[in-house]
């Protein structure tokens, strides 16, 4: 990319947290419940797991292919 580590950083980062955001809110369209109503009303706590793990997953790819 360029010359300077600390702007690569920057620039990579940036770039992973909106690949983050975007195939989250994605997986959060495509579950089959409303994921949030079952966390924040129902205090479902296997939901939270849920997408707690999911986030993980898509930040390790992420963070995998960024590398």
């Amino acid at each position: 990319m360029t010359d300077i580590p600390v702007l690569n950083g920057l620039i990579f980062a940036s770039l992973g947290i909106v690949v983050f955001v975007i195939a989250f809110s994605l997986v959060v369209r495509l579950a089959p419940l409303d994921l949030w109503k079952e966390i924040a009303r129902e205090r479902n706590v296997a939901a939270a797991i849920l997408a707690g793990a999911v986030a993980l997953g898509i930040c390790w790819i992420i963070a995998a292919t960024l590398h």
